[in-house]
């Protein structure tokens, strides 16, 4: 049965094309949510996500953007606002920065500038209840205690970034009647974030940890965004918080 906090809902999952983000785009249809899907440039994959979200009975709007380009945000969410009209819940779930073709300076564009930067497209959209979650490590929630990984650094202090900027923005939003919430996860096994650690730098993950599923830190994604007893600022830990 779909959950009563998701039937009827629209959603923007940011990086949807594979991993949590199509993981937590599918949870949400399942319980009754259209989705918008964003991809930067993985179209199949993406193609692929929407059509099981149809499959599931909800509307998929198929939103290529790489979201820090200021015009194809724009045209995201205008996409967004002539197909639903609105927007419920925006998860931030799209990051980067380990990859061997971009400047430098990238990490920080897109974990920080353009997170921001996509929630001031879409907030026009969304109206008191909404709800924003923003997706994280604890490599990055808890930069400068814990111990990160050299070929990591420049992501986890860009997302750290990134989530003290969204967190300066809980005053305005609060005056929206919407919250923001936080879902940090230990290294997800499976991830694409995990694998380039592993190949960058064998040993960079403790080979004995335990590691959440990318379907458990979806469940808790999804749960982040439905729960409407969690205030604005709630950060909800998957996996192990030991360093």
């Amino acid at each position: 049965m779909p959950s009563r906090e998701l039937t009827d809902k629209v959603a923007l999952v940011t990086g949807a094309s594979r991993g949590i983000g199509a993981a937590t785009a599918l949870l949400l249809a399942e319980g009754g949510t259209d989705v918008v899907i964003n991809y930067r440039s993985k179209a199949p994959r993406a193609e692929e996500v929407a059509a099981q979200v149809e499959s599931l009975g909800r509307q998929a709007l198929l939103a290529q953007a790489d979201i820090t380009d200021a015009a194809e945000r724009s045209a995201m969410a205008e996409s967004v606002r002539a197909h639903f009209g609105h927007l419920d819940l925006l998860i931030l779930n799209a990051s980067g920065g380990m990859e061997k073709d971009k400047e430098a300076g990238y990490a920080l564009r897109l974990n920080r500038d353009a997170q921001l930067a996509t929630l001031d497209a879409l907030l026009p959209l969304m109206a008191p209840g909404s709800r924003v979650v923003f997706v994280t490590s604890h490599w990055a929630h808890f930069y400068g205690t814990y111990p990160v990984a050299p070929v990591y650094e420049a992501v986890a202090a860009s997302k750290k970034a990134g989530e003290d900027a969204l967190r300066a923005r809980i005053p305005e939003l609060a005056a929206r009647g919407i919250r923001l919430t936080i879902v940090s996860g230990d290294g997800i096994e499976g991830t694409i974030t995990v694998k380039l650690l592993e190949r960058v730098q064998r040993g960079a993950l403790d080979s004995s940890r335990d590691l959440p599923t990318i379907a458990e830190f979806a469940a808790a994604i999804v749960a982040s965004a439905t729960d409407d007893s969690l205030p604005s600022g709630h950060i909800a830990f998957i996996g192990s918080i030991e360093p």
